[in-house]
């Protein structure tokens, strides 16, 4: 029989501070997860007014508030077009309609609604539950608005067309297998347009009176190029206009490039405008009259800014952030302000001004109120993969509990220290980047007494081009080597117990989440695969065709490269699975259609294993109803804590 105090005792007492604690911390990350935000801004000509995506209600809307630089945020007005969840909102150039993407039903495919700044007005123009719809830039003019239709079936062509608000008119504008419209020159005569497989983007200017199409690039591009715009040159070119195009072709890293152009497909001679050793250009906008350029730049996940002024190619770094990692930066027509989406790890994102001149930051939004807690500020880690390729990533420590707790006076002194529990966090894309932004998923776990460690595995973005394509086809085993590296250099570096450590990840995280646990199953203690790929020949049978076809490129062909695609599938080692693990998928989700996680979880409840499965009801492939990510983080939070023990 044990005494009070005794072993059996304190083993109690553990086990109810641990619950309360698991409790708390899942508490925790319900008030983080409805902390809203205000991201996506656009901007009237004048730059008085501004449109802005915020979940400030729980799901995703548009609203609409003047710019006040002196005083408090006012009070911004909430424009209802849809229960779905909204994607992106553009306001037109003569200030007249806003362009709205909205998400159907909450899943993959969007439509395209057009709507009054005051509300009035509302109508759909393009999109469907049959059809996706993306939204393209309006016209210079602001009379008509881009929109581009991918393909419903594989080998059929993406179309573009001109769509006026009013009578919902269309003209056809560009055709392409997988083409993006980035801009129009004021005439409407030529159009930029983005095509190509992931990672081979390029881009081209398509002269639409004489039906030719023309690389933007005049040196055969060794890399891709994802932004380009056009905009009037300086008075040292001979051309009417310049192409401003950020490109890794012929470096390491996305630089800024300059392309003269002209009518008829002529092209003057490309010249390098700034690049980085040490950073990549994530972001690049201009005035109307191309006299200044903003410039963003990743740097290891945080965000610098820096203005250009393209007559006498200075630049001025942007001091005094608000905010870690910057998001959705425009620069208003006249070139004299900035307003952006700003976040870092304790503070969700909101929106800010910067005037050019003076260089002083304003607040735009108002912000919500959170927790009175403490939360975690990640610090940046460096380390070596098994091949000497340097690694980095975000280390959240868990939060030690407090040194007095109920019952701890009585706790006998010879308890053993307690044991490490850790969670590697793989991020999707492959080509997304894990930065420090607002996390209460992470927050909470590290509450929960996990420490969270995000790293960016070969395939990330950020790093350049080298990187972000060490991971492409059979590449994709050093890739997952790289996750079971993350959970050693964690165990040697003390942070975790072996026999402690979880992994998680969404999307392409969630597909290397399903691979470590089947094919290195004595790593991991326990796995979370939110929205990740089982097989990939179901994959690409069921994903959308244009998702189909832009992914050859990184992961493999379905048919010329099968062989490796079966060999990388956890299915086919589903039997070596061991650690519990939680699924998790949405309802509506077509990019990782949602049977991929159905025939996982299928064979492991057959074979009698430790699997749980959370369905999201109304959600695609991204969680944007604040009720489905608090279920979600309430979920992991429970099962980690209940099988990292």
């Amino acid at each position: 029989m044990n005494r009070a105090g005794g072993p059996t005792d304190v083993a109690r007492r553990a086990t109810v501070v641990g619950s309360v604690r698991t409790e708390a911390a899942a508490d925790l990350g319900e008030r983080l997860t409805a902390a809203w935000g205000s991201w996506g801004p656009t901007m009237t000509r004048n730059a008085r007014r501004v449109a802005f995506v915020s979940d400030r209600f729980g799901t995703p809307e548009v609203f609409v508030q003047d710019v006040v630089v002196d005083g408090p945020p006012p009070e911004p007005t909430r424009i209802a077009l849809s229960d779905d969840p909204v994607i992106r909102v553009s306001w037109s150039s003569d200030g007249e309609w806003l362009a709205v993407a909205i998400a159907t039903d909450g899943g993959v495919k969007q439509q395209v609604w057009v709507v009054r700044p005051d509300g009035s007005d509302a109508a759909q123009i393009a999109g469907s539950r049959y059809q996706h719809a993306e939204l393209g830039p309006w016209s210079r003019s602001g009379h008509r608005v881009v929109i581009t239709l991918p393909s419903t079936e594989p080998e059929q062509p993406a179309r573009a067309y001109l769509v006026d608000p009013v009578s919902g008119d269309r003209d056809d504008l560009a055709v392409g297998e997988l083409i993006h419209v980035l801009d129009l020159s004021v005439e409407e005569r030529l159009v930029v347009l983005r095509d190509g497989q992931r990672g081979q983007e390029f881009v081209v200017a398509v002269d639409r009176l004489t039906d030719e199409s023309h690389p933007l690039l005049t040196d055969p591009p060794s890399g891709s190029a994802e932004i380009a715009f056009l905009r009037p040159s300086p008075a040292s070119e001979t051309s009417p206009l310049v192409a401003y195009v950020a490109t890794e072709a012929g470096a390491p890293r996305r630089q800024l490039v300059a392309q003269p152009v002209g009518p008829h497909g002529w092209r003057g001679r490309s010249r390098r405008i700034v690049g980085r050793d040490d950073a990549e250009l994530e972001f690049l906008d201009a005035d109307d009259a191309g006299r200044t350029l903003l410039l963003g730049w990743n740097v290891d996940g945080r965000s610098e800014l820096e203005l250009v002024n393209t007559h006498d190619a200075s630049r001025t770094p942007v001091p005094d952030l608000p905010g870690a990692v910057v998001t959705d930066p425009v620069l208003s027509r006249d070139g004299r302000s900035v307003i952006l989406a700003v976040e870092g790890p304790t503070s969700p994102r909101g929106l800010w001004r910067l005037d050019t001149n003076a260089l002083t930051w304003s607040r735009v939004t108002d912000a919500p109120a959170l927790p009175d807690t403490p939360l975690v500020e990640p610090v940046l880690q460096r380390f070596a993969a098994r091949d000497g390729l340097e690694l980095t990533g975000w280390l959240y420590p868990a939060v030690e509990p407090a040194a007095a707790s109920p019952a701890a006076d009585d706790v006998d002194r010879a308890v053993p220290p307690v044991r490490r529990a850790a969670m590697v966090h793989l991020h999707g894309g492959p080509e997304s980047q894990e930065r420090p932004t607002f996390s209460p998923q992470h927050q909470a776990l590290a509450a929960a007494g996990i420490t969270v460690f995000a790293p960016n595995i070969r395939g990330s973005s950020g790093y350049g081009a080298a990187f972000v394509h060490a991971d492409d086809l059979a590449l994709r085993w050093d890739a997952l080597a790289d996750v079971v590296d993350c959970a050693r250099w964690l165990v040697s570096s003390g942070w975790a117990d072996r026999s402690r450590v979880a992994v998680e990840g969404r999307s392409y995280g969630g597909y290397a989440t399903n691979a470590s646990l089947a094919f290195t199953p004595d790593v991991f203690a326990a796995g979370v695969a939110v929205c990740g790929m089982s097989d990939f020949a179901t994959f690409y049978r069921d994903t959308e065709p244009w998702i189909a076809g832009a992914a050859a490129t990184k992961y493999g062909h379905p048919l010329h490269d099968h062989e490796l695609l079966a060999s990388l599938s956890p299915m086919r080692a589903v039997d070596d699975v061991t650690a519990p693990l939680l699924v998790v998928h949405g309802e509506l989700d077509t990019n990782v259609p949602i049977g991929e996680a159905h025939q996982l979880v299928a064979a492991l409840r057959d074979r009698a294993h430790d699997v749980e499965y959370l369905e999201l009801a109304g959600e695609g492939h991204e969680y944007r109803r604040a009720t489905s990510r608090a279920e979600l983080v309430r979920t992991m939070v429970s099962f980690l804590a209940s099988r990292l023990g």
